[in-house]
This record gives C-alpha cells, sequence and structure tokens, in this order.
C-alpha cells in the first residue's frame, strides 16, 4: 500500500459511514468490475479523495452521485438507471446468451440434416 491508498477517515460515524456506503456503490472506471472501496487504481484513489472532499464539504449523496455521473456517465454506478442509453448494459449478456444459442442450434440441425 502506497501513501495514496491510505484509507480515509471521518471523525464522526454517520459521515464515514456515508462514505463507506457511496464507495460500496461506486464503480472503479479503470477495474471495472470493483468498486471504488475495493480497487488500487490511482483513478479510484482520486475519486475516494474527491467523494471524502465532498462530504466533508456538507454535500448530499444525491449530489455526489448527480456530480459522478455527469463527469463519468451512469457506468460509474453499479446498478445504473434502466434509460435508452444503458439498456445493453442490463440486456446485452442475456442479447449475446440469445445469439449463441441461436447459431449453436443452426449448427447443431445442420449436421443433423447431413446425417
Amino acid at each position: 500500500m502506497h501513501a495514496a491508498d491510505l484509507p480515509l477517515t471521518f471523525r464522526d460515524a454517520p459521515r464515514q459511514a456515508r462514505y463507506e456506503q457511496l464507495l460500496n456503490e461506486l464503480r472503479c472506471l479503470v477495474c471495472q468490475n470493483q468498486s471504488l472501496a475495493d480497487s488500487q487504481a490511482d483513478l479510484a484513489q482520486d475519486l475516494r479523495n474527491e467523494v471524502f472532499r465532498m462530504i466533508g464539504a456538507g454535500q448530499t449523496n444525491a449530489e455526489i452521485i448527480a456530480f459522478l455521473v455527469k463527469r463519468y456517465g451512469d457506468f460509474v454506478l453499479y446498478k445504473p438507471p434502466m434509460k435508452d442509453t444503458t439498456w445493453l448494459l442490463w440486456f446485452g449478456p442475456l442479447l449475446m446468451l440469445i445469439v449463441v444459442g441461436g447459431v449453436w442450434w443452426r449448427v447443431a440441425r445442420s449436421h443433423e440434416n447431413r446425417a
């Protein structure tokens, strides 16, 4: 762990709990499969510092999330909202499964017809 990865802590428990909750709800943009709390990427540390600063400045969770979404898009959220620009995030894996299943089925049928 280098100096940039040192955990930031608040002196009062409610702000510390908010900070930790937000870090677990936000995605590391570098790692993509880790939260800001889990990531060791430099950008994640920068975002942790920013969230810490914003909580210290008295901003609400909604204001912090709105700021990060405006800057980085819905992808920064582990659970992005369902809308036109995020439907692929929600349904992409299912669509891929359907396409692969359809291709597999057609190949299997063509081999049956040849036999």
